[in-house]
């Protein structure tokens, strides 16, 4: 075939299987308009916001495996973009991001439109390209693809000047078949030797916990995991990132660790003589203070990046490797060797966990006569029986989501960890709406988050997206005024937010249904009437209490058996 850059781009994206595009059109990447205009295999979703196209194909990337795509402009298309590929990257998720550029005979002349997009994007970026001959243009997607989705996944974007797409300019084109890179070569096996050692002394351990994390869902090793955690009858917790590869109804799984993670998640890790951790990278919201972090525990650490092993705490056994085909090495392992764990022991650890429980770290006012948030999302999983896929912006409600909304199954809970987004959770729930067409699909919101990518809206009705969006609105940045509650006197600086539109119509200006709630026992009814709605995008506007916090919380400095615990009823009433 022989075929021009714009035709070529489309092709390769053809080749890769991509069905389903998010992008924004300007002048630098018209040519690739009018070559995909002229196609019907792929899918294009035309976002009101380029950061809206980059959210979106995070969200369909999350929600399938698949490599996310976008297609966005030269200059301020391609700054637009960036917080989406930022929030892609510190999450691992793939993604190819095909920005267009100024002619390569003005690059470097601030020509109209003109920004350093591989210069900008090289810090949150697995890797870039800038595409200056069109014969290099088809390998390069290729390769683009192949680091998107290899080893540990991330965003990769493809910057391609306009005269590298010119119609007029036709070349042979072969898509390759497959591509090879000398310098890199993620790893496709576990070291079978350090496997065996970590089966072993997860057999020795008295008080182990599995601590597990996105990797989990992104290496597609749910199963396994579930399998080795069952079989070994040991507790498991889990980062934000990491919710739903083990069923959190589950009575060996722990809760969330970390800053706002239960009581006896934290407390399991701090007096752990055991801890492995598969999929995790150790962040900071997880760990705490480092000094304080698992002080009695070897460390086995399994993670397909070797440059996570050790960056952040040291370990005792790296396996450097797939998540999945580690995970049931280990199963296999563990057959061989015949051996069983230590029942006393283990009988003992679960006593204590049992203990910790009964803290009932979770608790809030049920008797209140105002929407608590936590009584909001528990409503939601009610009426929605636990089968939902759940975006989040970030802030009070992102941890309202993940501390009462238990999933059960990987890929359903999608939201921002690493950069912490707001605005991610609208056009996240557009990528996951569209992979998913059937499906139910919400989003959890702040008043303060929804405001930021608030034009999607449009994109929703252009393409009929019944998406609900839940609106837990306070009226304040919710975990801004929480933070400067404890640590700043309750000088609430500017974390107020004034001048709210009218939600309800500003949703029926969309051509949306609009729904408010003020009430406790008004809310069930009006989330059953929304989803009720199975073909309409709906907002449910629900007013809660603007002073609930999200409790427990490790404040900055302490450990993880240093937390801060919901008040009690009396302490409540002398408040």
């Amino acid at each position: 075939m022989q075929l021009s850059g714009a035709e070529i781009t489309v092709q390769a994206l053809i080749d890769e299987g991509v069905e389903t595009v998010f992008g924004y059109p300007g002048g630098a990447v018209l040519h690739i308009y009018d070559a995909l205009f002229k196609r019907d295999e792929i899918k294009h979703i035309l976002v009101r916001h380029e950061q809206g196209a980059s959210h979106a194909a995070d969200g369909y990337a999350r929600a399938t495996g698949k490599v996310g795509v976008c297609l966005v402009t030269s200059g301020p298309g391609a700054t637009n973009a960036v917080t989406g590929i930022a929030t892609a990257y510190m999450d691992s998720i793939p993604m190819v991001v095909l920005t267009g550029q100024v002619p390569t005979p003005v690059i470097g002349s601030d020509a109209f439109q003109e920004v350093d997009t591989v210069g900008i994007t090289r810090p949150c970026v697995k890797h870039n390209f800038l595409v200056k001959r069109v014969e290099d243009l088809a390998l390069t997607i290729k390769k683009a693809f192949y680091i998107a989705k290899s080893g540990r996944p991330g965003p990769v974007v493809v910057d391609i000047p306009k005269d590298v797409t010119d119609p007029n300019i036709k070349i042979p084109y072969q898509y390759p078949v497959d591509v090879h890179l000398r310098s890199y070569s993620p790893a496709q096996r576990g070291h079978h030797g350090q496997i065996k050692r970590a089966v072993e002394k997860l057999l020795a351990a008295k008080r182990p916990v599995f601590y597990t994390g996105g990797g989990v869902v992104l290496g597609d090793a749910a199963e396994a995991l579930t399998t080795l955690v069952r079989q070994l009858g040991y507790p498991i917790t889990s980062t934000l990132m990491g919710l739903g590869a083990y069923p959190m109804t589950d009575k060996q799984f722990l809760g969330m660790l970390g800053m706002h993670g239960t009581y006896e998640a934290n407390m399991a890790m701090h007096e752990t003589d055991c801890l492995i951790a598969i999929g995790a990278r150790f962040d900071d919201r997880v760990t705490g203070k480092i000094e304080h972090f698992c002080p009695h525990a070897e460390i086995i650490h399994v993670d397909v990046d070797p440059s996570s092993i050790s960056k952040t705490v040291k370990v005792h056994v790296p396996i450097v490797g797939p998540v999945q085909s580690v995970l049931e090495d280990m199963l296999a392992v563990l057959e061989d060797l015949g051996g069983q764990p230590d029942r006393d022991a283990l009988t003992a650890w679960w006593q204590q966990i049992d203990q910790w429980r009964g803290v009932d770290c979770l608790r809030y006012d049920r008797t209140s006569q105002v929407i608590k948030p936590q009584f909001a999302v528990e409503t939601l999983y009610k009426v929605t029986n636990g089968d939902l896929y759940l975006t989040s912006d970030v802030g009070q409600h992102q941890m309202f989501a993940a501390q009462f909304y238990p999933f059960d199954k990987p890929r359903r809970w999608i939201n921002s960890g690493g950069l912490g987004t707001m605005g991610f959770g609208l056009p996240a729930a557009m990528g996951v709406q569209i992979a998913h067409p059937d499906a139910p699909v919400a989003c959890i919101s702040g008043e303060a988050s929804i405001l930021m990518c608030i034009q999607e809206m449009a994109t929703c009705k252009q393409y009929d997206l019944p998406i609900k969006v839940i609106l837990l609105n306070n009226g304040y940045m919710g975990m801004v005024r929480q933070w400067q509650e404890f640590f700043y006197e309750s000088r609430y600086a500017h974390s107020y937010v004034d001048a709210l539109p009218d939600f309800v119509h500003l949703a029926e200006s969309f051509g949306h249904v609009g729904m408010r709630v003020e009430k406790p026992d008004e809310l069930e009814a009006a989330m059953r009437e929304a989803f009720g709605m199975k073909d309409r995008f709906v907002f449910l506007d629900v007013v809660v209490d603007p002073t609930e916090n999200v409790y427990p919380m490790i404040c900055a400095g302490k450990g993880h058996h240093e937390m801060e615990l919901p008040p009690t009823m009396s302490e409540r009433e002398l408040a």
